[in-house]
Formats: C-alpha cells, structure tokens, sequence
C-alpha cells in the first residue's frame, strides 16, 4: 500500500494524497482515482466519547478495541477516543495494554487518539448509567500513571469534588485534556475547574442539572465560557432538536459533536451490554431497566446531518461538519494535522452524499469502508 490517491471531482474540490498525507501538487503517476463526482469530501470524523459498536462493549472488552477501529469508518469515523466508563482499575490498565499493542495488521482503521476516561471521579448524583460502586473521590495517587504519552487523551470528571482541582491540574501538567461532566457543579464550581485547566464539557445537558436562569450550573458555564469546546449528542434523544439549535447558536465553533456509541450502535433491537451492567437498545436509544439513558446508538454522520437538519438555517453543512472534524481535532491539539484538508494533514477523509450517507471513507490515502 503506497497511500498515493487522487479524489476526484467532489465539493469542493480534488484532493490529492501522497505516502498517507494530503499534498497540494499534482498526483504522482500511478496513484489511484476515486470518484467523487456529486459527491460532498469532507475531513475523516473525529469521536471523542465512543464507547464500542456492533455487539463490542469497550469497558467489558477493552482488548477489542481494534476490532471497533475496524468498524467505524462505515460512519466516517477515521480517529477516535475509545472511552471507558467508570470501572475497576484493571479494565482502564487493560484499555492501555491495547492500545499500546497496536492494531493486529496493516489494514486500515480508525486510529485511537487514545483513551478517554469517562470516570470514575463522577457525582453520586449525576451518574447516569455508571455504576455506583466503582466510583471513587478524585485522588492524585489515582492518576499516578496517567499521562498522554501513556495513552491517556482524555479525562472526564465533576469539578466539585473534594481534590478534583488538584486532579485536574496534574493531568493538564501530563498533557490530558480534563472535561466536565456527570457534575452537579454550581456555576462558581464549573468556572473553577475551567481555571485549573479543564477544556471540555461531556454531552452538554446531559448528566448536569438543567439550564436554569437563576442557577446556570455546568449547562450555563459550558455555554458560555470561552475556553470550552463542549460535546453534544445530537440524536435528538439526548437532547431535544431545539436545545440541540440552541447549543449551536450559542457555541460556534466550540461544538464537538460526539455519538457517545455503545455495543448496540449498528445492532438490531435488543440487550446490550455496557461495563457489567445490562441495557435495552428499542433500536432508537439504549436503556437501563429504570429507564435511565445508558450511551446511543448514533452513527457519526446521522449526526452531522441532524445537526445540520436541527439548527437550520444557523447551521449549513460545512458548520456541521467542522463539529466532527476541525472542533475535536482542535481540542486534542491536532490542528492541521486532522480534521482538515489542509496539504500537510493526514490523508483522512470522508465522501457522502446528498442525505448524508457515507459513500466511502478513506485513511491515509487508503480505502478503508466503500458502501
């Protein structure tokens, strides 16, 4: 596999990738064509909370994670974050094992930026679908081993408890990107987090109190507060199709959108597992017993196009696309590098269609998903 590629004849423009990076030249001779005529190439989608997909469930298989990189480009995923949620320490150590194990061949997948924690320094309160028993109060010792270099991208945690800023400043000194979510932070409590160093917040409304015009909270923070980029799920069961406008109107160029997939993304109707926990997916969404939300079955590029769809007119294609592309890649550090199809990035990229379906998705110049 050499990575040379030509795309030709999309919007909105040919791009040319040569040894897996985009170029700004002419095609060297006998590089591979792909037509793209009528369709719409745009930069390969970052997925910053993804938790497993097609029957894997990554906190209770942490090793398969390569098998869910093999899947995802189907929906245009080309870079990703596999998350773990909350869970006894072994399975975060065996997540890293994985990853640093590498894929098991040369084939094309969506590669793993690393591993986003989702927990386990979580509020009681708002824990959503996390088992309670395996969470524990932020410590230091804790985090002794996390680093970005040791694969750790991504922390997500609830600023408001006692130590949390302490973790928090230590995981941004090791080059982790902290996020705030599962809170029940006040709106004083969320900023100080932001000021020891936190740069994101988990799927905005969810597992947070609601916006409320005398106490704005983590939702009122995340709104507003510069610093953040911010995750959204936007299935329009997380969160209503007018919240979903909303957020976009409010965030710009902060939104991330993120599929916060489990097992059941690209599964029939039916249980699903998530950690040692059991859900129901109804095909729509993914359930506790209680009923509590347990994770999505959304497909990135439903995304995109339901954000699109949701928040227009505000919202053309390419603003929707940039909140799974340039946003995530930005928020890791990756700016010009993913997310874009600027010459010097890698030659990751996505075609679709008019509806928004995934026609072929390519990695490092290499055909990696064609439908």
């Amino acid at each position: 596999m050499t990575g040379d590629l030509v795309v030709r004849g999309g919007e909105p423009a040919d791009v040319v990738i040569v040894a897996g990076r985009i170029v700004d030249a002419e095609a060297p001779g006998g590089a591979r064509v792909l037509d793209a005529d009528g369709l719409v190439v745009a930069p390969g989608f970052v997925d910053l909370q993804c938790n497993g997909a097609v029957g894997v469930d990554l906190t209770a298989e942490p090793e398969r994670l390569w098998e869910v990189a093999a899947l995802l480009p189907r929906w245009g995923v080309t870079s990703w974050l596999p998350t773990i949620v909350t869970s006894p320490e072994p399975v975060r150590e065996r997540a890293l094992e994985a990853l640093g194990a590498g894929p098991p061949d040369d084939a094309p997948v969506a590669a793993p930026l690393g591993i986003h924690f989702e927990g386990p320094f979580l509020s009681p309160e708002r824990k959503g679908a996390h088992a309670a028993r395996y969470l524990r109060p932020p410590d230091i010792d804790a985090v002794g081993g996390w680093s970005r270099d040791a694969g750790v991208a991504l922390v997500t945690l609830a600023p408001e408890l006692p130590g949390a800023l302490d973790v928090v400043r230590a995981l941004v000194d090791r080059g982790v990107v902290v996020s705030l979510g599962h809170s029940m932070a006040t709106a004083a409590e969320a900023t100080a987090g932001v000021d020891a160093g936190a740069r994101w917040a988990t799927h905005l409304f969810n597992a947070m109190p609601p916006l409320h015009h005398r106490d704005p909270g983590l939702a009122g923070v995340a709104l507003t507060d510069e610093r953040l980029h911010v995750g959204l799920i936007a299935d329009g069961l997380h969160v209503h199709p007018l919240m979903v406008r909303l957020a976009a109107q409010a965030l710009g160029p902060r939104l991330t959108l993120v599929t916060d997939a489990v097992a059941a993304l690209g599964m029939p109707p039916g249980p699903v597992r998530l950690g040692d926990s059991e859900a129901l997916s109804d095909g729509e969404g993914v359930r506790l017993p209680d009923g509590t939300l347990a994770g999505s079955t959304l497909a990135m590029n439903d995304a995109v196009a339901n954000l699109h769809t949701f928040a227009a007119p505000d919202v053309d294609l390419p603003t929707a696309l940039h909140a799974a592309t340039a946003a995530p890649a930005g928020l890791l550090g990756l700016t010009g590098s993913r997310g874009t199809l600027a010459p010097g990035a890698v030659g990751d990229l996505v075609l679709l269609d008019a509806t928004g379906h995934v026609v072929a998705t390519v990695i490092g110049g290499e055909l990696a998903w064609r439908s």
